[in-house]
């Protein structure tokens, strides 16, 4: 299912009659987002408006995947996680092509989370590129986007593993090296100087990182998690910090440890769970 994240809760209300039937039908969820009131993913929406029965048994897929290239039928690979298993793996086993693969998993709280954040290291990345830098700078920014991206889903309760796979690492490298991606154009063109409103004006399409971006920053300062380059990207689009600025001064923090997992109990999605029913 794809619907436009701004108007989840309304279109899955509409959906209600159909999720009422004694039948219920396979829900295999497709969006990456947090929700810019609320800052709820996407599994928490769907529990408000359908139920706890219908979120825990919603699928959800995120990975290395471009639409142009699938329909392309090239070899691609993809997670998919419910909380329960049988959904999982009948997603897996529906979408299962000679050239479209599905892995799946039990965690689909760091399967939302990798594909809402990847966007925001893809905007630091193409930022990247736009001033000039090249490979070093690049690996970089996706090394340390994935260790911010495991430290902010460990502290909000998801399974650091998670950020190894497909929807984690596999889906932020795509995302943070390649043009066909908006995020990274939009971090491109703010690094060749754009402002972001010429760039949203002009885009064609929706880049879900510029959003997302404030729904994070609301994310780390609530769970006191060290997230650098995110709080750097919002003070380039919402503060007005210049990107090179911006560099620099990520590039003069004080020295820290690589990776500083911080404790997995409690966090956001400890309530979740619990309006699940899986406490």
């Amino acid at each position: 299912m794809l619907i436009g994240l701004l108007s989840y809760r309304e279109n899955l209300a509409k959906l209600q009659f159909h999720l009422d039937r004694d039948r219920r039908p396979l829900l295999i969820f497709v969006n990456k987002g947090i929700e810019i009131d609320t800052h709820a993913l996407t599994l928490e929406i769907i529990a408000d408006t359908c139920g706890a029965e219908v979120a825990r048994a919603a699928a959800f897929i995120s990975g290395p995947s471009f639409a142009k290239e699938i329909v392309e039928r090239q070899p691609t690979s993809v997670s998919v996680a419910s909380f329960t298993e049988s959904e999982a793996q009948r997603a897996a086993v529906l979408f299962h092509q000679p050239h479209f693969r599905c892995y799946t998993g039990n965690d689909p709280i760091g399967i939302e989370l990798s594909g809402a954040l990847k966007n925001v290291y893809a905007i630091a990345a193409g930022a990247a590129d736009g001033l000039g830098f090249e490979n070093n700078t690049r690996a970089m920014m996706i090394t340390r986007g994935l260790a911010e991206m495991t430290c902010i889903g460990t502290a909000y309760g998801a399974s650091p593993l998670t950020f190894l796979g497909l929807a984690g690492v596999g889906d932020l490298f795509l995302t943070c090296s390649s043009p066909n991606s908006r995020n990274y154009t939009v971090g491109f063109r703010l690094g060749k100087g754009e402002s972001l409103e010429s760039i949203t004006k002009t885009l064609g399409s929706v880049a879900e990182g510029v959003s997302t971006t404030k729904g994070v920053k609301v994310i780390i300062n609530e769970l006191d998690v060290q997230a650098p380059i995110a709080a750097t990207i919002y003070d380039v689009l919402y503060g007005g910090k210049n990107i090179l600025t911006a560099v620099r001064e990520l590039m003069e923090l004080p020295p820290s440890k690589e990776l500083d997992l911080p404790p997995t109990a409690g966090g956001p999605a400890k309530k979740l769970l619990k309006k699940l029913g899986l406490d």
